[in-house]
């Protein structure tokens, strides 16, 4: 028995997995990788230096598997200026088929999209957001729960309601997206009127993530306490490992610090040379509360086929054994 929902069945995917964008991670390798294993993977588009690299990442994507894949282009609040029209260009002169679109409505882009045949799928954090992203056009939703890595919104509503309060209100299909990462999770998806899961974290602590190998055994040794959330007085929350690093920002803003305070502490560019040297209290890196349910660093086709399969016995014999 294999797991058919509308999200395999748009994506042309075997199991209903998708690895949503990540700053710094979300690379053709992985990505790759991921789609070999029969789930879909999502370049970041802003983990590239410029639009012409997003370009020749594309097609780097492409020699190493010819399975579906896409971009993400997520839209925040930036220290510096960023050229998404450049990078919304890119990817339509890739031609790739699908897009993630996160953080500011995707509204603007979306003519762009639809002329070059491109799928959109917005990440939200709120009912009111998913509801508002069909009705702009996205053909679906990935609903993020407070559990999730990186930005949760300023809601605060976990999973558990908000993926059934928002299937109630879209009719688009809808992923699951926050504190996901093994078989359990993605059986409570689908029952909660989902029709994938998306996995971040859980991704980073496989053998083809391009991250030190001491960030994805502290994934393994950590947790559900071992995140924290930054820019909670900003109004731009974001989920981050719990290192020295980010409780200096939490004990700078506590004090009433603004952004420029926490500047120096926060760059991408720290957080990225920490990730590849490997110096766990080097700078920011993100991470969710799954970190309590990722034990061991499979290849990303052991997780998936593993999930997926661990799933249809969950469903086959585990839940139809408790109906009378």
């Amino acid at each position: 028995m294999a797991i058919k929902t509308r999200i395999t069945e748009m994506f042309g995917i075997e199991h209903p997995i998708v690895m949503g964008g990540m700053q710094g991670v979300g690379r053709a390798e992985l990505v790759a990788a991921v789609g070999n294993a029969g789930a879909i993977g999502f370049l970041t588009a802003l983990t590239q230096p410029s639009p012409e690299a997003l370009y020749d990442e594309i097609q780097k994507t492409r020699e190493l598997s010819d399975k579906p894949f896409g971009v993400n282009i997520t839209v925040l609040p930036t220290l510096n200026p960023v050229p998404y029209e450049e990078y919304v260009a890119a990817a339509v002169e890739g031609k790739v088929k699908f897009v993630e679109t996160a953080g500011r409505s995707p509204e603007p882009f979306m003519p762009a999209f639809k002329e070059a045949g491109i799928k959109v799928i917005h990440k939200c954090t709120s009912v009111r957001h998913s509801v508002k992203a069909e009705k702009v056009g996205c053909d679906a939703v990935s609903i993020d729960g407070f559990e999730c890595a990186g930005h949760p919104g300023e809601d605060d509503i976990p999973g558990l309601i908000l993926v059934p309060a928002t299937a109630d209100k879209v009719s688009i299909p809808l992923i699951a997206s926050g504190g996901y990462g093994d078989s359990r999770g993605l059986v409570a998806a689908l029952s909660l009127g989902a029709e994938a899961i998306n996995m971040g974290t859980r991704f980073l602590a496989t053998q083809e993530a391009g991250v030190h190998e001491n960030m994805k055994t502290k994934l393994v040794e950590s947790g559900e306490r071992d995140t924290t959330l930054i820019f909670r007085t900003m109004k731009n929350t974001a989920r981050v490992f719990k290192n020295d690093i980010a409780e200096e920002v939490v004990k700078i803003e506590a004090d009433g610090g603004t952004i420029k305070d926490v500047a120096h502490l926060v760059s991408g560019d720290r957080g990225r040379k920490a990730m590849a040297a490997g110096d766990l209290n080097g700078g920011i890196w993100t991470a969710g509360m799954i970190t309590a349910l990722i034990h061991d660093i499979p290849t990303v086709a052991e997780l998936v086929t593993r999930i997926s399969a661990e799933a249809q016995q969950l469903i086959e014999k585990r839940l139809s054994s408790k109906v009378a």
